[in-house]
This record gives C-alpha cells, sequence and structure tokens, in this order.
C-alpha cells in the first residue's frame, strides 16, 4: 500500500488548505472559495479536534511532509441514521498515485475505532467519477441520488455511498 500518513490538522495546514482550493479540486464543489472562506473552514477543522465535532487530517507521505491532500470525518444525522460524513480532496499533482485510496482506508479505519456501530457516508456529485470509484473501491454501497445544496444557493445531485458499520467484533 501507499506509504501514507494521516496527521491531525494543526494551525500550520493553512497553506495545504489553500492548495486544496484550486480550481481543478473545487469545481465539484461550487468553486474555489473565498480568502475569507478558507479562514473559516480552517478555523472550523482546529475547532473539530478541540471539541471533538469533526476529525479533519492532513494526507502526507515520506516525499511530502507539507502535505498532498485532506480527508476527515464528522458526525451527520440522515433522516434519524447517524452515520459519519467522509470528505477527501487530493491535490491534481498528486491524484493517481493511490494516496486517496490509502487515506481514505485509514480514516475508516480511525470513525470505526471513534464509533464502531456508526455507518460511514459519502456523497460525491454524480459526474465526479474519481471519488465515485474510490467509493466503489472502498466497499461503499450505492444507495441513490440526492440533491444537495453545497455551497449554500448550489444544488447539485449527488450519490449517496455507504461503508454499513461492521458486525459488532468484527471491526
Amino acid at each position: 500500500m501507499t506509504d501514507v500518513v494521516l496527521r491531525p490538522w494543526s494551525a500550520g495546514d493553512l497553506d495545504l488548505l489553500r492548495r486544496n482550493n484550486a480550481p481543478e479540486l473545487m469545481e465539484h464543489l461550487g468553486g474555489p472559495e473565498s480568502e475569507a472562506k478558507l479562514l473559516a473552514r480552517h478555523a472550523r477543522y482546529l475547532r473539530g479536534w478541540e471539541d471533538g465535532s469533526s476529525r479533519m487530517f492532513a494526507i502526507v507521505t515520506p516525499e511530502h511532509p507539507e502535505g498532498v491532500g485532506a480527508i476527515g470525518f464528522w458526525p451527520r444525522d440522515e433522516g434519524g441514521r447517524e452515520l459519519f460524513e467522509v470528505g477527501w480532496a487530493v491535490q491534481a499533482a498528486f491524484q493517481g498515485r493511490g494516496y486517496a485510496r490509502a487515506a481514505l482506508a485509514q480514516v475508516i479505519a480511525e470513525a470505526h475505532r471513534v464509533d464502531p456501530a456508526r455507518a460511514i457516508a459519502a456523497y460525491p456529485r454524480v459526474d465526479n467519477d474519481p471519488s465515485n470509484a474510490l467509493c466503489r473501491r472502498a466497499g461503499f454501497v450505492l444507495e441513490g441520488v440526492e440533491e444537495f445544496e453545497f455551497p449554500k444557493g448550489t444544488w447539485l445531485p449527488s450519490n449517496v455511498w455507504v461503508l454499513p458499520a461492521p458486525a459488532p467484533g468484527t471491526a
């Protein structure tokens, strides 16, 4: 497997977040965010570790300790079903090397460690072929398509991929 480490998000990761804000990475998320929104997102990622509301990580490799992307998970209530939602981004220059797959496997293991009874969901846009393929390869089950508002004011169809919680004693 690809040599990837997940490092908890830190104050020094603002530049990584800025690099992740590239148009080619944000095309399925409504386009690049303003500096103010990036600063708010960075603060939210840091606060998530402080208050336990989310866990964001920098995806790092020995060759790129500054990070090649980000991945994380946070609780989500989907009509009474409590899940962890997972999201990720790997910078274009580092795509196709297995970094996202390795990072997703690690974040799934961490989410199961945090709450083994919770399923994990991902909501890539219907036309985001690489993220949909990643979900499929990681064992997520396609449950359907829903319209999601992200960013605010933009409604687009997204696939609903769910990785069921492991059976008790198998996590």
